[in-house]
């Protein structure tokens, strides 16, 4: 085994997103395949322990203490899953210990359970659901006396090997003290406590794939009789104990990497979270060198995706509020622009009333703007034709039936269609075409729209590049170009400011759910169209750098879990395995 090769290089693979975990996984792995610790060969072997434990059964049965384990099918017959030394043995679980399930008394009479420390001690899995050491006392409540009578619930001894069996499989503790346990136990009572450690530490290993096999599927459950037949790998004792230390040292060696790397991300995130902040409250004299020194800064202090995430979010929130590109004071208002589209006629198109007032948020400051811009509700766009349309699709009786659906024709859009990141679902959604189609009666979205979720999955926003039909959970917007640019429009809808007023909707319902009449109550800030035209081009040129950001993110993510499934390939290996392959 070469784990000294693998820790040598662990600082290569430590921001592999799951290389702790994989690390414990591989230091259980080795502990049960014999590789962890060298063998001794003055160790007695396992053929005589299992002659110890086989006698120790006899006598505790014998004297009465314990009772005699049922049988549940004594059959020696099982596929050995991997190899061992050969100084180990290949036995089923139920030859090491009894298999012993849990029970729970009646719910209804309060009298069979109290407080922690004042009765028998009584577990259930969610007693074990974070729970961080190895030894457990008792559970958040004990049985009393005439609980533990009135149940199937039995005392088990110190050291027993507790195993969740169901809700979820695979908590692992050993008891501290003597213990009972609900039916969401098979717990393992060693007829030598001695083995307990070792079989806790195997049973760890185990878990996951014991899950994976286990029988049901809305609720899985391993029974008594499963457990009991597990093969189990049988070191020497005197091997069991090296294991178990050794086991301790590196899984102390794993805390610590962890911490390291929970501190070395937070020290990320704090840095990260500083440089954005420069951003999101800048200082007008410093902006533009706080700006210079966040995106050079960002590359090597983001390590994730979602500080990509958070980096994206702080360009659309600068882009909004006119920190990203500088004013042009010869260039016409917004104001005025708005004002001479006003003088040429309101919106002829309009379908539905809309409201004349709009109370603004006071979330939101018009003093605040930039030179040029201005503060408008969508109702007021839609009135002086700003927007030419607002529209979401068919409801009731004429929203398509399963039936009217074909493979080819115009896509029909919902909220699954609108992805996170911008882009619409064409081909993989369902289509419409002749009669079902013609007899809808809106929601037709045309290319330059800009489509919004309002229900279900609120706040994606995409631009249409194919004219398509939406569902009722989705919303077109139809600006007038020459007044707002339809992707300046995209980055303003997918802004802070805008999903502020959004959210504030949303708690007032008990769903994801946005209406129109609602939308035309949200407010956008508008800034002179050429000034549009640049914030997009600087968007789109910003976006590029996170795009580059995140491919090289996503490559170094998975160099590292290729060299990490190297080394631990490399680890696991045999000193065989190995003169054999360089032998090739």
């Amino acid at each position: 085994m070469n784990a000294a090769r693998l820790l040598a290089h662990y600082e290569q693979v430590a921001d592999a997103p799951d290389a702790i975990a994989r690390l414990r996984r591989f230091v259980l792995d080795l502990s049960v395949r014999g590789k962890l610790v060298p063998q001794a060969s003055d160790d007695e072997p396992a053929s005589e322990l299992l002659k110890q434990i086989a006698k120790e059964k006899t006598r505790l049965v014998n004297a009465g203490e314990i009772r005699k384990p049922r049988d549940l099918d004594s059959s020696n017959k099982f596929d050995e899953p991997f190899a061992i030394p050969n100084t180990w043995e290949w036995v089923r679980l139920d030859a090491l210990g009894a298999i012993i399930g849990g029970g729970t008394p009646s719910a209804a009479d309060p009298e069979n359970f109290t407080e922690p420390g004042r009765g028998v001690p009584w577990l259930t899995p969610a007693d074990l659901g974070g729970y961080a050491d190895l030894f457990i006392e008792r559970g958040s409540r004990d049985l009393t006396e005439k609980g533990s009578r009135t149940s199937s619930a039995t005392l088990m001894p110190k050291g027993t090997v507790l195993f969740t069996s169901r809700a979820p499989i695979g908590y692992v503790a050993i008891a501290a003290n003597p213990i009972s346990t609900n039916q969401g136990f098979k717990s393992i009572v060693p007829y030598i406590l001695e083995c307990s450690r070792f079989i806790a530490t195997a049973m760890t290993a185990f878990a996951p794939e014991i899950d994976a096999k286990a029988p049901g599927t809305t609720f899985k459950e391993v029974s008594g009789k499963i457990v009991a037949a597990i093969p189990f790998p049988l070191p020497p004792l005197a091997e069991q104990h090296r294991i178990i230390a050794r086991v301790d040292e590196l899984m102390g060696l794993c805390d610590r990497l962890e911490a390291a790397r929970a501190d070395r991300e937070t020290v990320r995130d704090r840095l990260s979270a500083a440089s954005l902040a420069r951003l999101n409250a800048p200082d007008p004299e410093a902006f533009e060198d706080d700006a210079n020194f966040a995106f050079n800064a960002l590359p090597a202090l983001t390590k994730r995706p979602d500080q990509v995430k958070a980096l994206r979010q702080t360009i659309l929130n600068l882009a909004v509020s006119g920190k990203l590109v500088k004013q042009d004071a010869n260039e016409e208002s917004a104001e005025e622009l708005l004002s001479r589209k006003c003088k040429a006629g309101g919106n002829v198109n309009l379908r539905r009333a809309v409201p004349e007032i709009v109370e603004m948020p006071n979330t939101l400051d018009a003093e605040q703007l930039p030179t040029g811009w201005c503060l408008q509700s969508i109702a007021s766009l839609l009135r002086i034709g700003a927007i030419v349309d607002l529209k979401d699709g068919n409801h009731g009786a004429n929203h398509p039936k399963i039936s009217d659906f074909v493979s080819t024709g115009i896509p029909f859009i919902t909220a699954a269609q609108v992805s996170e990141t911008g882009q619409i679902d064409y081909e993989g959604t369902y289509k419409l075409d002749g009669k079902p189609l013609s007899k809808l009666k809106v929601g037709f979205a045309k290319k330059g729209d800009v489509i919004y979720t309002h229900k279900g999955s609120v706040g994606r926003v995409a631009l249409c590049y194919h004219d398509c039909v939406l569902s009722p959970q989705t919303t077109y917007y139809r600006p007038d170009e020459s007044i707002i640019n339809n992707a300046f429009l995209r980055i303003m809808l997918l802004s802070d400011q805008y999903r502020f007023q959004v959210d504030a909707v949303k708690k007032q319902t008990t769903r994801d759910f946005v209406s129109i009449q609602k939308q035309y109550g949200f407010f956008i800030y508008l800034p002179p169209i050429a000034e549009q035209s640049r914030i997009v081009a600087k968007v789109n040129k910003l976006m590029v750098l996170c795009d580059k950001l995140e491919a090289s993110l996503t490559a170094a993510t998975d160099t590292r879990r290729r060299l990490l499934d190297a080394l631990l390939a490399e680890a696991l290996a045999s000193d065989e395995d190995r003169l054999l392959e360089a032998a090739e």
